[in-house]
């Protein structure tokens, strides 16, 4: 079953993990193009050394000494939170909103996935044996344009997503669903693309050779192998549109994001716990329904839960409201145009490039200290999380308790973890990194424990088996199993948390995402349009980057 990371744009499947090597390669089976290991860890420790200094250096005082009252205040609400009739109605509207938005914006997005994942795969395109007339080159080339058409949508975040729609649609719900449909639209075609393209070529090559069409022979040859992964793919994507939704909120799409955004301006602690349990409930559901799927994979389980998730999509649609065609109105089309004038030429932000390139290495801080923070909380709570074999009831307990704290971690948006460390941290890199350090940590350790639950035991079993220690058979028959994979998985998330920067930016924490809230403030569309091609090259760089040491740590 394929796995993305749950924020939204660039992540790695569970699949690509397998595919991975078990251990950890030999010196002479790295390219030689590539530096030798050693010198790629300095290079990372010169990068996070310089992050955490930079963050800190120059900026006076860090820690503000009087807000620990305000934190002290916000903790003792946890175990208070307001329970009043009147705001659990407000908090339940919210939380099916928020649902709403989701599970619109899911559909919307498997949808978008489907096609143009069939549409970027190789198969697809491959040539059809029983043409003589060649045509490869042009075959290559529609390849190459269906695959680029996924690489904007699919670098920008969903919140600039809804910057955009709030201006042609204003105040109006398809602008949370187009934000989390049309991105993660684009992701799901790259995982649909690779899923189809892992598998074996044989029987539609066959069907092909006995005259089946391109159509014909996806869906007999390769929609049953596939489909059960998409489907249960759908239903994690699920979970990450459900935290999606609440970040649009923030930004006025309303749902829970909304009310917590109401409820911060007002110092309303009560309120604000009231509302991050309804989002962890929400965060919960979508788990356990993704997760029983995964494990049970059977073709019942996955009827029913497409029946139930396409019932309750139909209804979302009826209770919001939502008219798809206002988007073609006379007046969506004329703000739209307006829009892409305001827009173009780009032009340089006030300060010109230094303002530009200060915010953009304040982002890159941003993201180095995101995920350094995110693997050194993970690592340990996943090797906690993961579920032990013949396990006693006091470890699968801890276990389950792990598996809660880190659901708590990813369900709480990285614009609330920014705003609560903004209380005892001044505003700047440093509050903004920890924010999405926080959230990350809750997405590696739970990908994390999955790991080491799928990973061959074999190693480990032997050594417990001959007399070694449990830390020493974990040592040496567990990590050189999983290390690769987590080395990884941390890549690509950083890769997903230099994009993630700009929602921390947007209350102020720093970097481009900050630039662009003031920008936004200003409407000033031609230094947005900048500022966002800014970030997307400060993406690309990361993506480059971390491919690179993917390959040389493995």
């Amino acid at each position: 079953m394929t796995l993305l990371d749950d924020t939204g744009l660039d992540t790695l499947t569970r699949r690509e993990f397998d595919r991975r090597p078990v251990g950890l390669a030999p010196a002479t089976a790295q390219p030689s193009g590539l530096w030798p290991r050693r010198r790629w860890l300095a290079v990372m420790a010169l990068l996070i050394g310089w992050s955490f200094w930079k963050a800190t250096a120059g900026r006076g005082r860090v820690v503000n000494a009087g807000g620990w009252t305000q934190v002290d205040r916000f903790a003792s609400a946890a175990i208070r939170p307001e329970l009043s009739g009147d705001f659990l109605k407000i908090v339940a509207k919210a939380a099916a909103t928020s649902a709403g938005y989701a599970l619109v914006g899911t559909a919307m997005a498997m949808v978008i996935g489907v096609v143009f994942g069939v549409l970027s795969s190789r198969v697809w395109w491959a040539r059809d044996p029983l043409d003589s007339r060649g045509g490869d080159h042009q075959v290559r080339r529609a390849h190459s344009v269906i695959r680029m058409i996924g690489v904007v949508p699919r670098g920008l975040h969903e919140a600039i997503w809804a910057l955009i729609f709030v201006y042609v649609l204003g105040r109006n719900p398809l602008v949370a669903v187009f934000a989390i449909g049309i991105p993660f639209g684009a992701i799901t075609a790259k995982v649909v693309a690779e899923t189809i393209d892992d598998r074996s070529r044989a029987s539609v090559e066959a069907l092909r050779a006995a005259g089946a069409g391109r159509m014909s022979a996806m869906l007999y040859g390769v929609a049953p192998e596939v489909m059960g992964d998409v489907i249960s793919y759908g239903f994690y994507r699920l979970e990450c549109s459900i935290r999606s939704s609440v970040v649009l909120g923030a930004i006025g799409a309303g749902g829970l994001g909304f009310q917590l955004s109401l409820s911060f301006q007002s110092l309303r602690y009560r309120e604000i716990w009231t509302l991050i349990y309804a989002l962890v409930v929400l965060s919960a559901i979508a788990d356990w329904w993704g997760a029983s799927l995964r494990r049970r994979p059977t073709i019942r389980r996955r009827r029913v839960s497409i029946v139930i998730a396409a019932m309750l999509t139909v209804a979302s649609v009826v209770a919001l409201r939502l008219r798809p065609l206002t988007l073609i109105a006379p007046r969506a089309r004329r703000l739209g145009a307006d829009l892409a004038t305001k827009a173009w030429p780009p032009r340089l932000p006030r300060g010109g490039w230094s303002k530009l390139f200060t915010a953009a290495l304040d982002t890159l801080q941003l993201s180095v200290i995101a995920i350094t923070v995110a693997v050194a909380v993970a690592v340990p709570l996943a090797l906690l999380a993961a579920r032990p074999e013949r396990a006693s009831t006091s470890a699968r307990l801890l276990s389950l308790a792990t598996r809660m704290v880190l659901l708590v971690a990813r369900a709480i948006p990285p614009t609330v973890w920014a705003l609560m460390i903004l209380f005892v941290i001044f505003p700047g890199p440093l509050p903004g990194g920890l924010a999405l350090g926080c959230y990350t940590a809750g997405v590696i350790g739970r990908m994390g424990a999955e790991i080491i639950e799928n990973s061959d035991r074999a190693p480990n079993r032997a050594l417990r088996a001959a007399g070694a220690p449990t830390i020493a058979a974990f040592a040496y028959g567990t990590v050189p199993t999983v290390a690769p994979r987590f080395t990884s998985l941390a890549m690509y998330r950083w890769e997903v948390a230099a994009r993630e920067t700009v929602i921390v930016g947007l209350v102020g924490a720093g970097g481009l995402g900050r630039l662009l809230a003031q920008q936004s403030a200003a409407f000033d569309e031609a230094a947005m349009l900048t500022t966002v091609g800014a970030l997307v090259v400060v993406s690309l760089a990361i993506d480059l980057l971390s491919a690179r040491l993917r390959d040389a740590l493995r």
